[in-house]
């Protein structure tokens, strides 16, 4: 058995809040995990584990350099 570590991290890569899910689990079940409440921000590094359509207008506003 294995585990996944997904995390909303600050400009210096310390986290902020994080989430813990079974290895087999999609990756979209820690992104919906972490969406209430995120930072504003002005770029986003992720995993294309989290590339959905249902991702993309919430992950990244107009604004934002990806």
């Amino acid at each position: 058995m294995n585990t996944k570590l997904h995390a909303v991290t600050d400009t210096s890569g310390r986290p902020i809040r994080f989430f813990m899910s079974a290895g087999q689990v999609s990756d979209y079940t820690g992104a919906a995990a972490l969406l209430d409440g995120l930072p504003t921000a002005d770029w986003l590094l992720a995993d294309r584990g989290y590339d959905a359509d249902w991702t993309c207008p919430v992950f990244v506003p107009p604004h934002v350099l990806v």
